[in-house]
Order: structure tokens, then sequence, then C-alpha cells
């Protein structure tokens, strides 16, 4: 599903050059459970970033789903990112002056997708998550955990099969990262692929492959069994 090769990224931090990315080599498959590990500033958010098409290398090549994503034009990015992948923020980036539910159906409501199929697959997905009774809420009326599941809703709404997450129990108790660490794994147990960029080690090691990072290059490629969300 993804395929980098050489992939590059800097940024001029002052009179300081800094590589976010240093001829990255990386594939990952569809349905695969990756975590990225590293100190803060080793490359996991840039790689994260790049890989959601949020950002562009400044050399090599990557390829989603076999396409080719250099030199694509704005607009088509941001298809890809509508079509292809889910988002997932430790602070959550919720609207707060939306209510749970239209923070849920805002990907359809701008995609242009009809009323209808809005509330069939935010309903589907509400009752499935457990947030039936907070609908109506906004996310200032939110636990962490529920607004964490609101996120994960929102990401999961419009279908996409490759799931993006950059820390996300770094904000929520033990109790409501478990449930959320688990409501991951049951979406990646249903063949969606999903790449977690943690500093939770214990996250970390449910992972199927961990990729530790160092200073802009993957030092360490660790693949694991599988194992379910109870495991």
């Amino acid at each position: 599903m993804i395929r980098l090769r050489g992939v590059t990224r800097c940024f001029q931090l002052g009179e300081q050059r800094v590589m976010g990315l240093d001829d990255v080599d990386l594939d990952v498959a569809a349905g695969d459970y990756v975590a990225v590990m590293g100190p803060s500033g080793s490359g996991k958010s840039t790689l994260l970033n790049v890989l959601g098409l949020l950002d562009a290398p400044d050399a090599g090549e990557y390829w989603l789903q076999d396409e080719a994503t250099a030199g694509l034009s704005e607009g088509r990015r941001a298809e890809l990112r509508s079509r292809l992948i889910g988002f997932i923020f430790q602070s959550y980036h919720l609207i707060p002056r939306l209510t749970a539910l239209e923070n849920i159906e805002l990907p359809m409501l701008l995609a242009g997708i009809d009323p209808a199929e809005r509330r069939r697959r935010s309903s589907a997905l509400v009752e499935r998550l457990g947030l039936g009774d907070r609908i109506a809420h906004r996310p200032g009326e939110l636990s962490g955990g529920q607004r964490q599941r609101v996120a994960i809703a929102r990401a999961m709404i419009m279908q996409p099969s490759l799931l993006l997450a950059d820390e996300p129990t770094g904000n929520l108790d033990s109790r409501s990262g478990a449930e959320v660490v688990a409501l991951l794994e049951e979406l990646n147990g249903e063949g969606l692929t999903l790449i977690v960029v943690t500093h939770d080690p214990s996250l970390g090691q449910r992972a199927a492959r961990q990729l530790n990072m160092r200073d802009g290059r993957i030092i360490e490629d660790i693949q694991r069994e599988r194992r379910d969300a109870r495991g």
C-alpha cells in the first residue's frame, strides 16, 4: 500500500538545517499494524505528515496504492487524503462550536455526500463507538476518551483504507487509553492499515511491526506476530 524510496525532508530553523527525514526507505502492506517510535525530533511526525500527504518530501519517491505522489496537484492530494486516509491526533482537533455528531459528519459534508448517506454512516459509527447519548454534546462537554472516540469516528466516516494516529492516547488516562487502543486494533483486525506514532513503549510493543527512528532515519524495524486487542 505504501512505498517510500530515498525520501528526504529538510527544515531550515534560523541558520540551522534540520533533517526531518534522511533517505528513508519503507514498505507498508495493506492491513499492517505499525508503531513508529523514537525520541522527540527523531522524524516520527514528519514521516506521518509525509505519509498523510500533509507535507511533501524534498527528494525521493512516495507511492500510495501504486500512485506516485510526487508532483501531484494540491487538489489531487486533497482527493487522496479524503478518499484513502483517516487522521487521529493527540489533541483531537475537534471544532468546539460543533456537536459531536456534526464533527463526525463534517468530512462527508465537505465531500458533498447527501444527507441520507451521511446519517446512515454516522448512525452506524455512533452506535458502534458507544456515543449515542453524547452526539448532541459539544467537545467541551465530553471527557477525553469520548472526544477521542468522536475523533476516531470522524477519521473513519469516509471509510479510509489507511489510518494515521499521532499519539492517540497521549492525553488520556490509562483506562480511556486502553479503550482507544482496543478500538484501533479492532479496526486493524478488520483490514484497516494502522500506523501509530507513540512514545508509549507498551503501545509500541502491541504493534505487529515497530519502527524505531533517530535523526530522521529508521534505525530498527522489528517484526512481531500479530495479536488481537485483548492480547
